[in-house]
C-alpha cells in the first residue's frame, strides 16, 4: 500500500520579493531546478507515491509544470490562505489513515521514514520533526520529555520565552482523525492554534529530534547560505555538472574565455559564457544561458537562467532573477526576473 503525503506549497514568499513576485516560493530554483521538483523526486524514490499539493499563490505555474506527474500528484487549491492547519484540513484526501506533511519551502535531508516509524511506535496522533537551532525566535520552540512527548509549545518566542532550542522543522506525521478534528474552512495555524489546543486536551503529540541538513529558504541570506552549504558538501543535493577542477563544476556548453578569472567554489550552469577579464566567484552559482561580460565580477551570488551581467558591472551577495540584465554595481539585493 502506498504512503500518503501532503505538501504545503501555497505561501506568498513575501520575504523573497521581488523574486517571488511572479514565482511561487517552492518553485525557486536550487542549482537551476525548482526546489519542489527536487523534493517530489526524493519522495518518489522513497516510496511516497500518493502526494497532494496544497496550492494558492502561483498555483497555475505549479500545476502546469507538474502536469505530467499526474495521477501520482493531486492538486488542491485553497480559495484563500487558510493558515497551515486550515490548508491541511482543506487538502485532506478522502482516503488514507495517516499522512506525512511537509512545508514545501524547507530544504532538508532528514530521514522521514524514521519519523514515520517513531510515530507508529508511540501510537501518536501527531508527531513533529524537530531540529536544534541557536536562536529559536524565528521559529516555534517545542519542549519534549524523555519519551519524546510534547509538553509545551512557544510559537516564535521573544528573547527569554523559548521552551528550548528544539524547533518545529516543518515535517510532520498525522493520523487522519487528528486532521479531521480541525474545523474545515477556517483560518487556523498548526503552531498557534491546533497544537496548543490539542495538547491542553491531552491528545498524544510527540516530537522527534532529527539529524541531517535543514534550511529554510525564505530569505536572501538563507537562500545564499543554502548554495554555499551545497558547495561545501554540507547539503546532500547533487550538483548537476561535471567537476572540471577542484570545487569548480561546469555544465554542458560552458564557455570560459582566456583571461577570465574563476575563483572556486563555483558552479557554472549549462551554456554560461564568461568573457575575457570577467571574475566569477568565490561562492557563486549560475543558471543556464548566463552571460558575464568583459570586466564584470560576480561574487557570493546566485544568478538564475539567462541573466546578463554588463561590462564592468559587479554583483555581490545578491540573487538575480531569470532573464534580468545587470548594468551597475549591486550588493545585498534581490533582483526581479526580467529587470533591466
Amino acid at each position: 500500500m502506498s504512503r500518503s503525503a501532503i505538501l504545503l506549497a501555497g505561501g506568498l514568499g513575501s520575504r523573497l520579493h521581488p523574486l517571488t513576485q511572479d514565482l511561487p516560493k517552492p518553485m525557486v530554483p536550487i542549482l537551476g531546478k525548482p526546489w519542489l521538483e527536487w523534493l517530489l523526486e526524493r519522495l518518489h524514490r522513497e516510496g511516497w507515491t500518493d502526494v497532494t499539493l496544497s496550492l494558492h499563490y502561483g498555483k497555475d505555474q505549479i500545476v502546469e509544470y507538474f502536469a505530467a506527474w499526474q495521477p501520482e500528484l493531486r492538486f488542491v487549491v485553497e480559495p484563500e490562505l487558510l493558515g497551515t492547519a486550515g490548508a491541511l484540513r482543506y487538502a485532506l484526501p478522502d482516503e488514507g489513515d495517516r499522512f506525512l506533511v511537509l512545508n514545501a519551502d524547507i530544504v532538508h535531508s532528514f530521514p522521514v521514514q524514521k519519523l514515520w516509524a517513531f510515530h507508529l511506535e508511540k501510537g501518536s496522533q501527531a508527531t513533529i520533526g524537530l531540529v536544534e537551532v541557536e536562536d529559536p525566535s524565528a521559529y516555534g520552540s517545542v519542549q519534549i520529555d524523555a519519551e519524546g512527548r510534547v509538553r509545551a509549545f512557544r510559537e516564535k518566542p521573544r528573547a527569554g520565552e523559548a521552551v528550548g532550542r528544539w524547533v518545529n522543522a516543518g515535517i510532520y506525521i498525522f493520523e487522519r482523525s487528528f486532521l479531521e478534528s480541525i474545523p474545515r474552512g477556517e483560518k487556523l495555524s498548526l503552531e498557534r492554534d491546533i497544537f496548543p489546543r490539542r495538547l491542553a486536551e491531552g491528545v498524544k503529540i510527540y516530537g522527534l529530534p532529527l539529524k541531517g541538513y535543514w534550511q529554510d529558504i525564505g530569505t536572501r541570506d538563507r537562500y545564499l547560505k543554502l548554495h554555499q552549504d551545497i558547495l561545501k558538501g554540507h547539503c546532500p543535493l547533487e550538483i548537476p555538472a561535471r567537476l572540471e577542477a577542484p570545487r569548480l563544476w561546469v555544465g554542458e556548453g560552458v564557455r570560459i574565455e582566456k583571461g577570465a578569472r574563476i575563483f572556486p567554489p563555483v558552479v557554472l550552469g549549462e551554456g554560461t559564457w564568461v568573457e575575457e577579464g570577467a571574475q566569477v566567484g568565490p561562492w557563486t552559482v549560475t543558471g543556464r544561458g548566463v552571460r558575464i561580460r568583459k570586466g564584470a565580477s560576480v561574487v557570493e551570488s546566485v544568478l538564475w537562467d539567462r541573466v546578463e551581467v554588463a561590462r564592468g558591472a559587479s554583483i555581490r551577495r545578491s540573487v538575480v532573477g531569470i532573464g534580468a540584465q545587470v548594468e551597475g554595481p549591486i550588493q545585498d539585493l534581490l533582483v526581479a526576473a526580467g529587470s533591466r
